[in-house]
């Protein structure tokens, strides 16, 4: 009897071992199910922004018309929750046309594999900002250095980063230095970030600029506004030169915005188009102001005249 129990449990591992490819198909439908939104959450620090643009209403209608046609990606965390892996998008137009759940496909991850897909997926964007990219990079390659470290503990550490940037080069089309430049804008301050995102600031001087400390961005940040410009390449290399020295100090990062750019066109004096087109093409360039002073003092002279005819 004990006999034929060990020839039962033995058959079963035989027949797991020759699962059909049918069987195993089955197995993964029964993963994806209707999710009530309410039950998952958003992925932590999720490095991709959800806009309420062209391309997501036109989600929004294709949502109403015939739901979410591509499963979004979940885990199941241990509270029992689900956490939002790929499909940030379709959640939103989810919600936004009035539906109480998600079509998603439930897979099995550890939080550094799930970082991994998360980050894979939304690279498939078609317009990714630059502090999208700097912290989707970041996220991966911390993963993909922490999964390292567990199954090689000898490895350098170093060698652990190199290996994984080259791994993510090649998949993504950025250089392994570009992607590192990428990074850094990670240590850029929210305000000169935005201003990256928002191409105010060229990306490689941006790169240069995040070797600043906080409270020299700040300072950079005061004087870009105080000179109504940003600096160029050679100016951020010339500030990250005088920080790494111990001599970038708020006058030296002052002196180095206002210095002239090449090819620089000199700015107008007044932005404001009803005042520039009042003022006549023969006045010398740098000289509106004088010249603006002047039209206002003898305006200034005939309402002093004026009322001193009506009194």
């Amino acid at each position: 009897m004990a006999k034929n129990r060990g020839s039962k449990i033995e058959l079963t591992a035989y027949d797991d071992l020759f699962e059909t490819d049918e069987s195993r198909a089955e197995a993964n439908l029964s993963k994806i199910r209707e999710i009530p939104i309410a039950e998952i959450d958003e992925f932590p620090d999720h490095p991709f922004k959800v806009l309420m643009d062209e391309d997501m209403e036109q989600l929004v209608d294709s949502v109403r018309r015939s739901g979410v046609m591509t499963p979004a990606t979940v885990r199941q965390k241990e509270d029992g929750r689900y956490e939002l892996i790929s499909g940030h998008r379709r959640k939103k137009a989810c919600e936004v046309a009035g539906l109480e759940t998600l079509k998603c496909e439930v897979k099995e991850l550890t939080r550094d594999e799930a970082i991994i897909v998360m980050v894979e997926s939304n690279l498939q964007r078609t317009t990714i900002l630059p502090s999208e990219k700097a912290f989707a990079y970041k996220m991966r390659l911390e993963a993909m250095n922490r999964q390292g470290q567990r199954s090689d503990l000898t490895s350098c550490p170093m060698g652990n980063k190199l290996t994984s940037a080259s791994e993510v080069s090649k998949e993504v089309g950025d250089s392994e230095r570009q992607i590192f430049r990428f990074i850094r804008l990670t240590e850029l301050v929210p305000e000169i970030l935005q201003m990256v995102d928002e191409r105010q600031i060229a990306f490689r001087p941006a790169v240069e600029i995040s070797y600043l400390s906080e409270e020299q961005q700040y300072t950079l940040l005061e004087a870009m506004g105080y000179n109504d410009a940003t600096p160029s390449l050679a100016q951020a290399i010339k500030m990250k030169k005088f920080m790494q020295e111990g001599k970038l100090t708020d006058e030296v990062i002052q002196s180095i915005m206002q210095e002239e750019k090449p090819n620089q066109k000199e700015k107008p004096a007044f932005k404001d188009e009803r005042i520039t087109k009042l003022i006549p093409k023969s006045i010398p360039r740098g000289q509106e102001t004088d010249f603006v002073v002047k039209a206002l003092e003898f305006y200034n002279r005939h309402l002093q005249r004026s009322k001193a005819h009506e009194r």
